[in-house]
This record gives structure tokens, C-alpha cells and sequence, in this order.
């Protein structure tokens, strides 16, 4: 097999512009050794950058509930056939800030498909705690996994019903999945958003030299801490511009 590395990211609908692909892209390629391929899977390419690879998100038979909650359309991912594409997949969600080398990443646990575990105790790292899958950020071997989008396919329904959303029925279909260590992958909102109203007066801290990526699921978004005034959901709102987020957003190419 190849040993090709793909970058692999969808954009749909309206949420998220060209921009947040385009700065994506800088920041992995400042954080990647050497070659790779990024690819958007996406229904409109207007304003990607020309070292972007795009090709449209395949066809899922999904309804548009299906787009709205849960993430289902990321199961395109595990067809058998990705676009004639081979090697190392490593998927991020559009709302990912890279703050540290994602060479590690595509090493970690191979061949197995790896994830954040975004149980209870995410960063706590207690060692009796049942892991809980999470495809923010995660790994995979393309090819290697058809039968999770052959069994969707056959069973969208009821899949949906059961699972309610798309990273616990990827985990409950991968038997032996691994988990990033705890300090790759931080959540925003766990890690470094500041207390009830405390971040009404007090910015975030910077990420550690050892955090690789910060996830932000949900509100905030990274645009937000960006553009400033009061942002989050009550009570953990926070206030004005977070200078380490406007740096990074400049940095790789966004308006700030």
C-alpha cells in the first residue's frame, strides 16, 4: 500500500466559508512533514486555495435532518473506493485549531483507526473510564473500513435511531479502536474556556507546548474568539478578541 498522508475535511451548507478550509490547509501544512495530499469533500469549491483537492461528498441517500445532527455524512469517508486515493487518512473537523506537529498522527497505533476519546473524563485521564469515540480528529487506513458505510447504507434508519449520532456508531462497528494520549487533543470548551462568568474577565490561557490540537464543538466557534464581543452560551460567555487565536488565524492566512 502507499504510504501516502491525506488531510481530509467536508464543508456543507453555510456555517463554514472557504476561509476556514483555507486556514486549515496553511496550518497543517506548517505542522506536517514533507508531502501530503488535503482534500475538501465538498458541494462548492469557490475560494479554496489551488493546493486544495476537492471532489463533491459522495452521495449518501441522506435526508436533511441527517445533515443537521449528527455528523452522518462523514461516513462517506469509508468508501472502498476514496477517489483512487491510498495510504493514511487523518480527518479533522472544519472548527480544529493545529498547534503542534501532526507527524505523530499519522504514525500513532497504525493500522488501527485512532480518535479522541471524548468520554467524561476527557483530559482527566482516569484509567477505569470507559472510552467514548470521538471523530473530530481521527485516523484510518482508506479502504480499510467499507463495511461501516456498506452496513449504513443497508440500515440507515435504524443505525440513526440507535445511535443517534455518527462517531458512536463508527466506534460500535471498529472493535479495537485506540485513542490519541490525552494532552494531543483538547477540547475548548473542557481545557481552556475559563469558569462560569469568570471569562466575562479573563481571557483563555494558551495551549502547552505539548497540546497538538484544540477541538471547538459547538459555540464557541474559533471565529468567534476571533472577531471578539461577548461570545459562548451563558453563563460560560466570553469577552473581546483571545490574542492566541487572532495570532494563529493571521498567521495562516484568515482575516483577522
Amino acid at each position: 500500500m502507499s504510504k501516502d498522508r491525506v488531510i481530509i475535511c467536508m464543508k456543507w451548507g453555510t456555517l463554514y466559508p472557504a476561509s476556514y478550509v483555507n486556514v486549515l490547509y496553511t496550518a497543517c501544512r506548517a505542522n506536517i512533514t514533507g508531502d501530503f495530499k488535503f482534500v475538501c469533500l465538498t458541494e462548492d469549491a469557490e475560494g479554496l486555495d489551488s493546493a486544495i483537492i476537492s471532489y463533491p461528498i459522495p452521495d449518501l441517500d441522506l435526508e436533511s435532518f441527517h445533515w443537521k445532527k449528527g455528523g452522518w455524512p462523514k461516513l462517506a469517508v469509508f468508501t472502498q473506493d476514496f477517489f483512487g486515493l491510498k495510504g493514511r487518512a487523518l480527518f479533522i473537523d472544519l472548527d480544529t485549531v493545529i498547534t503542534g506537529s501532526l507527524d505523530p498522527f499519522f504514525d500513532y497505533n497504525t493500522p488501527k483507526m485512532v480518535a479522541i476519546d471524548t468520554g467524561p473524563t476527557w483530559g482527566v485521564g482516569a484509567p477505569d473510564a470507559t472510552p467514548l469515540a470521538g471523530t473530530g480528529i481521527f485516523t484510518f487506513d482508506l479502504g480499510a473500513h467499507s463495511e461501516i458505510l456498506d452496513h449504513f447504507m443497508a440500515n440507515r434508519d435504524a443505525v440513526v435511531a440507535q445511535h443517534r449520532i455518527e462517531q458512536i456508531y463508527v466506534q460500535s462497528m471498529v472493535h479495537d479502536m485506540a485513542f490519541w494520549p490525552a494532552d494531543w487533543v483538547l477540547s475548548f470548551k473542557y481545557h481552556l474556556r475559563q469558569p462560569a462568568l469568570v471569562g466575562l474577565v479573563k481571557s483563555p490561557p494558551n495551549p502547552k507546548p505539548e497540546n497538538r490540537v484544540i477541538a471547538f464543538h459547538g459555540e464557541p466557534r474559533p471565529i468567534d474568539l476571533v472577531n471578539g464581543g461577548l461570545w459562548g452560551i451563558g453563563p460560560h460567555w466570553g469577552l473581546g478578541r483571545v490574542k492566541w487565536m487572532v495570532d494563529y488565524w493571521r498567521r495562516h492566512g484568515g482575516e483577522a
